[in-house]
């Protein structure tokens, strides 16, 4: 919520009472993702090396929570949001690594998929939240409105993180007090079953700087995470979403409260979705729908201004979200030889996908509104291109399948490994 709520904030006077002129509030918004470039991989590192991942994970939310609340002046605004990016780095990657050593290949879509359902609920009831306190509390101590909506919502996020600190689980390798013995040897049990045949012997890595410089010269790290920069690119739109939907001319209020609806139903796309593609084994495909999803949705917002299919092509931008849980899922599944190698590989993949959201909020220039027809072409080149990527990647994890099943049948071995498409 914390993330997305200079876009509310924007609708009720953040812009004029900060002095931002021309592309400052894109600039805004891009410096959040900075930090997410140079922090990813060095936290997933970290992680590799603590038993506590539930103290570093909700000490980092709880001071981002914290640096939410110091907006002053612009210049002030910009910093904070650089900081908080570094700090926010952190709980993606590492919170999906977290789920990794936790749950199978063939389990990691559908557990993923429920952990970045928080995105469109948080999206969904932000908006809601967001309402309510714009609309009421104006004046109130003497602040504007928006900067209550920073308060709360930072404070909010300090609290959950300190929460946190009991509620989240470590390492299966470490303690689990919420399990019993027998429960807790299974989980240790059904990881190494799902570490066994990894594809290729590799060389005994001791992580760091090797696994790194491994992902570093690896082509495959390069392709799959170009394609990710321009599906989060392409995914843009929901950094603006509130102005998106305030181009139907309605009011601060209501355009928050109409920004709900998309998401909720994007929340249960993208569980259904995710559940289907585990239980299919199949990434590519999923990946391809939701993105067809929301190219569908730019082509209807490019073609007319009339509000009912304005707000039809919104429920099919919002749809797409799950597009980035399949082809990170996929991502782990891919680069899963080791626990250190898949945390780095996370960290590495996810960060090069970061540049993307650095440059996209430039897409949506205020001049370019109320249409955004020229955002919307943009962010339609750029899904193709993501689709266009990962084909090239599935094409290429699908000739080492049928390398692996050629050799198997020489040698007259059982069958092993194979790469999910």
């Amino acid at each position: 919520m914390d993330r997305n709520n200079a876009a509310a904030a924007r609708l009720r006077g953040l812009e004029e009472d900060l002095g931002m002129k021309g592309k400052q509030f894109n600039t805004l918004i891009s410096s959040l993702y900075i930090g997410y470039v140079f922090t990813q991989i060095p936290s997933n590192l970290i992680l590799t090396r603590i038993s506590k991942p539930s103290l570093y994970l909700s000490s980092c939310m709880s001071l981002w929570g914290l640096l939410t609340t110091l907006i002053g002046v612009y210049y002030q605004a910009l910093f904070s949001r650089f900081l908080v990016g570094f700090l926010e780095a952190t709980f993606f990657p590492g919170a999906f690594y977290l789920l990794s050593r936790w749950y199978k290949r063939d389990e990691l879509g559908s557990r993923s998929a429920f952990f970045t359902a928080a995105v469109g609920f948080s999206n969904a009831f932000g908006s809601l939240f967001a309402s309510g306190i714009l609309a009421t509390m104006e004046g109130f101590l003497g602040y504007a409105a928006w900067r209550w909506l920073f308060f709360i919502e930072g404070y909010l996020t300090v609290f959950v993180g300190i929460c946190g600190m009991f509620i989240l689980p470590d390492f299966p390798s470490g303690p689990a007090r919420w399990l019993t013995p027998e429960e807790h040897a299974l989980a240790r049990n059904r990881m190494k079953e799902d570490s066994e045949g990894l594809g290729p012997a590799e060389p005994t890595s001791s992580g760091g700087f090797s696994d790194v410089l491994s992902m570093m010269t690896d082509w495959r790290a390069w392709l799959i995470g170009a394609a990710l920069a321009c599906c989060n690119a392409s995914m843009s739109f929901n950094l603006f979403f509130p102005t998106l939907v305030a181009t139907m001319g309605y009011s601060p209020a209501i355009t928050l409260l109409l920004c709900a609806p998309p998401w909720i139903v994007s929340t249960i796309t993208a569980v259904t979705v995710a559940r289907h593609s585990d239980a299919t084994r199949e990434r590519f495909g999923h990946t391809v729908f939701a993105l067809s999803m929301l190219i569908t949705g730019y082509i209807l917002a490019m073609s007319t201004m009339n509000i009912t299919v304005r707000y039809i092509s919104l429920f099919f931008m919002a749809q797409s979200q799950v597009s980035n849980v399949v082809l990170l899922t996929w991502i782990s599944n891919t680069f899963a030889h080791s626990s250190s190698k898949r945390a780095v590989a996370i960290g590495f993949i996810n960060s090069v996908g970061m540049s993307g959201s650095i440059l996209s909020p430039y897409i949506w220039i205020s001049t370019w509104g109320p249409t955004y027809t020229n955002s919307c072409r943009i962010c339609v080149a750029l899904a193709s291109i993501a689709i266009s990527l990962c084909w090239v990647f599935r094409q290429h994890l699908e000739r080492l399948n049928e390398a692996a099943e050629v050799e198997e049948r020489e040698l007259s071995l059982p069958k092993g490994y194979r790469y999910i498409l």
